[in-house]
């Protein structure tokens, strides 16, 4: 049985066009918990560009990676996300479009992503029981990249900075890359993407991915859709 040494709660899409190019863009299937073979794109290093999103696979985050705390157990967390996700409902995008967000490329929302900002600060509020605090080292690491007041304040109460009003939904496509570099990815994406993102773009079904205790790479432990009730959850294994 794979140990998971975090849990994280994603969205993730489902088996499909897009599920099938982001597993080969970043060279790994979260679903399959296997590494693809990524394509060959004249200009660009595709190991070192995804190397730093490979381990997380494709997905946005809503709850972000947490070690369990003390007394809890993974059933129980998968039980509080199939019964949050039973009571939530889904959440429809205008769509998702290619930006650069610092020095990295993502797909984020078009048009109003507040109803999904809501929708990942519920989950983060729900699961919260489960998160053990962070260490010492975690918090110096975070710190480290220079937080305002609020999202320190933020990684305090919810172990992460980057929650709450400081959410911004995103699925990640490289690691940082030069301007160079970025141009160059970017100009290949918008290729690939064509014709991939739907228009409006559901978001119906959280997933519950784990981190390989041996590997560093999370996998796709269960999805369940929203707003469907709790038998209705497809579990991935």
């Amino acid at each position: 049985m794979q140990e998971f040494s975090r849990y994280a709660v994603y969205y993730a899409p489902p088996e499909g066009p897009l599920a099938r190019f982001g597993a080969q863009w970043l060279g790994w299937d979260a679903a399959a918990g296997a590494e693809v073979a990524q394509p060959e794109k004249t200009g660009l290093d595709m190991r070192a560009i995804t190397k730093a999103p490979r381990a997380y696979g494709f997905h946005g985050t809503i709850k972000p990676p947490f070690r369990l705390a003390e007394g809890q157990s993974a059933a129980a967390l998968e039980a509080a996300l199939a019964e949050f996700c039973a009571g939530a409902a889904p959440v429809v995008l205008e769509g998702l479009t290619l930006a650069q967000i610092g020095s990295f490329l993502a797909l984020v929302p078009e048009g109003d992503a507040t109803p999904l900002a809501a929708l990942a600060g519920q989950a983060v509020q729900a699961l919260d029981r489960f998160r053990a605090q962070p260490g010492p080292e975690e918090l110096a690491r975070r710190r480290g990249a220079g937080l305002t007041p609020r999202q320190d304040a933020l990684l305090l109460r919810w172990g992460y900075p980057y929650v709450m009003e400081e959410f911004r939904f995103h699925l990640t496509l490289t690691g940082k890359l030069a301007p160079p570099q970025a141009e160059a990815a970017e100009a290949v994406l918008r290729q690939e993407l064509e014709g991939l993102l739907p228009r409006p773009f559901p978001i119906d079904a959280l997933c519950l991915f784990g981190e390989g205790a041996e590997d560093g790479r999370f996998r796709l432990i269960c999805r369940f859709p929203l707003g469907a009730g709790q038998e209705g959850g497809a579990r991935a294994r």
